[in-house]
């Protein structure tokens, strides 16, 4: 049964093999249709609570799954009437509590994100990860662990991924068993099915920031050193094109909002991106994001396209969440006309191998490296890298480097401010270049 089905609420309707009963019915003070409902956007909505965490409150799986064939025979969102009245078919007596633990299990199973729900709704949790139906991973900012989340069986797991597939217009079956896509509200989702993943159905989620950081937040949080703090500002200020680079999950977003948030409130930032994971505070934020290809391969705009239509909506500053294609081209073109101030994000190991990497990207877009190289050093000016440290898993910003021509006429990344673990700050050979580009730097 299609999920937005189960979001239309109504007067209760009669369950096969039952005998009507008021909407009302033992549920006080709650009215016909109005579901404990779990929204469709992962993480957004607040975590149903689940049965074993509910004091005194446990309810069989075996009478879960009962009620859930009997609403989906009936074809009715799981609502406390529409529950009550299939437990009542089953011959099952509960008090209230029980009714509405069993309402809002449903809802995370059939709606939501099931026994995901409460981990979705951690605030500080960026990626949950299922390696089968037994074992359920979380990265809340310090590092991976394991969590006491698990599935009943496969089946349950494979059919909350199917779902998922589904509602971003996705199939996900032995026909096609594995999936990447985009789901509502930012979220990434990637699955894998059996017998690709032998040890069961793997389900990664990668959540947007539910916040956007200043650059004192991250100063508290000890991704950035307070030293950076003017440097970075500056950089800003000066209308530089900077790129954000780092490994996957170094916090590469979360730094690029804090510093979009810093921009002249009278400027007009144009964002593009594969997804809407940017949250910069500005009043004047124009949102541009891919659509990828329908079920049938057809209707995909990427982010090659989406940068060409940004050129003409008159930006102030042209952002690309995360470069990785051939919207590099169009980039460092618009860079080079005017559009000062540019930026986005970009994976790279370290600093140095982002000269490498645009290379790569640009050279399969069809640029020569010599045009390359000339594109790059009229258009970027700085890069700032984070990394992340083994152990604890702290974000944080390592190094400023300054995009430099050599004699050679290729570019190079050179350090100009490094900033190590143990809270020191290095000056690198650099960093008389990057005091040049922003006056009045000094660390």
């Amino acid at each position: 049964m299609p999920a937005n089905r189960l979001l239309r609420g109504g007067a209760a309707t009669p369950i096969p093999g039952s005998r009507p009963v008021p909407a009302d019915a033992g549920v006080p003070g709650v009215r016909s249709g109005s579901a404990d409902r779990v929204g469709t956007e992962a993480g957004r909505a607040a975590p149903p609570p689940a049965a074993h965490d509910r004091p005194g409150v446990t309810v069989s799986p075996g009478l879960v799954e009962a009620v859930r064939t009997r609403l989906a025979t009936a074809r009715v969102e799981p609502s406390a009437a529409h529950v009550a009245v299939a437990l009542r078919a089953e011959k099952a007596v509960l008090g209230d509590a029980e009714i509405l633990t069993v309402a809002r299990a449903l809802c995370a199973d059939l709606i939501g994100a099931g026994p995901l729900e409460p981990l979705l709704a951690e605030p500080d949790v960026t990626d949950v990860l299922v390696n089968g139906p037994g074992e359920v991973w979380i990265d809340d900012g310090q590092g991976l662990r394991r969590t006491s989340v698990t599935f009943p069986d496969e089946e349950s797991l494979r059919r909350l991924a199917q779902r998922l597939a589904a509602a971003a217009g996705r199939r996900l079956d032995d026909a096609s068993p594995h999936v990447d896509a985009r789901l509502a509200g930012g979220v990434r989702l990637h699955a894998i099915l059996p017998p690709l993943a032998p040890g069961g159905t793997c389900v990664s989620l990668r959540l947007p920031p539910r916040r956007t950081f200043t650059l004192a937040g991250l100063v508290s949080a000890g991704t950035i050193h307070p030293e950076a703090v003017g440097v970075l500002t500056a950089v800003v200020g000066a209308r530089l094109a900077f790129l954000v680079t780092g490994g996957t999950g170094t916090g590469k977003t979360t730094l690029l909002s804090a510093l979009l948030s810093l921009a002249d409130p009278r400027e007009r930032l144009l964002l593009v991106e594969d997804s809407a994971e940017l949250r910069p505070d500005h009043p004047h934020v124009v949102r541009l994001e891919s659509r990828p290809a329908n079920v049938e391969g057809a209707g995909a705009i990427g982010l090659h396209d989406l940068v060409r239509q940004a050129l003409r909506m008159r930006p102030d500053r042209l952002v690309v969440g995360e470069v990785r294609g051939r919207e590099v081209v169009d980039l460092l073109a618009a860079l080079n006309t005017g559009h000062e101030g540019g930026c986005g994000t970009l994976h790279a190991n370290k600093a140095a191998d982002v000269l490498p990497r645009l290379e790569a990207l640009a050279c399969a877009a069809g640029l020569s490296r010599e045009a390359v190289h000339s594109q790059i050093a009229a258009a970027l000016d700085v890069v700032v890298h984070l990394v992340r440290d083994h152990g604890g898993g702290r974000r944080r910003v390592a190094e400023i480097s300054v995009l430099r021509r050599r004699s050679s006429t290729l570019v190079e990344a050179e350090p100009a401010l490094i900033f190590t673990p143990d809270g020191r700050t290095l000056t690198g050979p650099a960093f008389a270049d990057l005091s040049d580009r922003v006056p009045g730097v000094v660390p």
